[in-house]
């Protein structure tokens, strides 16, 4: 998602405070909070400086919410703003053991999108901690893989073809020249594999998919809809968050089935509503969506909530997903 530039009539301090407030404030709508995240993210990747660690922190600050959706997304934020300042917020969240397993898996993955090889030894320590979550174990182990192939003299060899998604992701496309649909999905589905290297098959077939009028786009997004079936939950969420990347229309059925299935994991219903979001535009999609806005899952309740704002902004006219610092004072209560 896009978000929104500073402008004249606001001093971006004047707009970081009043972000903070809409942010943190849980009088805020939820969708509301969510475009100020956003937007907040934006400033603390495009500012330097003392307004860039402001963003930080204001975005850092909502971890107080009860929300989960809410904090697991401010981890995923932190994680994508390249800035290392991030890191204590991150590593406080990933060893709170009271904290939601969603949140810390997020603050884990987050802390590898950063790369700094600092973060190895409490991604090591949670990954071998004996009761420990699968989903925080295994988003642990591909951060370490990630961190360790960011330095690795084989990643200077790699030749990476340039991708249409400015996000950090948790793992690398595969490298150009292993990149045919069929022997990706070979490799997405290989649960003998590692992990990392099914996520590498993961985004390759993403950026196969995009534009969604190339000739193996949608052979990829099937391809990629095998996936969710997969016995991992974190990696059926990482399907469906990649759906929501995409956009396809043809993943509609895959992630309608993953919202309606009430016995899913609700870290993969709350992604699937969300990636049904981003496809509101598309008849029928909001009809889907409402169905489940009183859903017995909060997190569930909530992703439809914020889905449903997102649908009505691909449906406007708007071009960002943020909000406007002028208006952001007057969205707190």
């Amino acid at each position: 998602m896009t978000t929104t530039t500073e402008t004249a009539e606001a001093p971006i301090g004047t707009t970081i405070a009043s972000l903070r407030q809409s942010l943190c404030s849980e009088a805020t709508p939820l969708a509301v909070r969510f475009r100020a995240l956003f937007s907040l993210k934006h400033l603390a990747s495009q500012s330097k400086g003392a307004e860039s660690l402001a963003a930080i922190e204001a975005i850092a600050a909502a971890f107080t919410s009860p929300s989960a959706l809410l904090k697991h997304e401010l981890a995923y934020c932190l994680g994508q703003t390249g800035n290392e300042a991030a890191i204590p917020h991150l590593t406080t969240v990933l060893e709170d053991l009271e904290e939601d397993a969603m949140c810390r898996h997020e603050a884990a993955e987050a802390l590898g999108a950063l790369g700094d090889a600092g973060s190895l030894a409490v991604l090591h320590r949670f990954r071998d901690r004996e009761g420990e979550e699968v989903v925080v174990k295994e988003t642990c182990e591909i951060a370490i893989d990630r961190i360790e192939w960011e330095q690795s003299e084989q990643r200077k060899q790699e030749k990476l073809q340039k991708s249409d998604f400015a996000s950090v992701d948790p793992a690398p496309p595969m490298p150009e020249g292993q990149r045919t649909v069929e022997e990706l999905e070979k490799t997405l589905m290989d649960t003998k594999l590692p992990l990392f290297l099914r996520y590498r098959a993961m985004f390759a077939l993403r950026d196969l998919a995009s534009p969604p009028d190339l000739p193996t786009a949608v052979p990829a997004v099937l391809a990629l809809a095998k996936g969710l079936d997969d016995p991992s939950a974190l990696f059926r969420h990482e399907i469906a968050f990649v759906f929501g990347q995409l956009a396809h229309p043809a993943s509609i059925p895959a992630l309608t089935a993953s919202l309606s299935n009430v016995d899913e994991a609700s870290m993969v219903r709350h992604e699937a509503a969300e990636a049904l979001g981003s496809l509101g535009d598309e008849e029928g999609v909001e009809e889907t969506l409402r169905l489940f806005l009183n859903d017995k899952e909060k997190v569930v309740r909530e992703s439809v909530i914020v889905a449903l704002d997102m649908a009505e902004y691909e449906k406007s006219a708007e071009t960002e997903y943020a909000l406007i610092p002028e208006a952001a004072a007057g969205t707190a209560a």
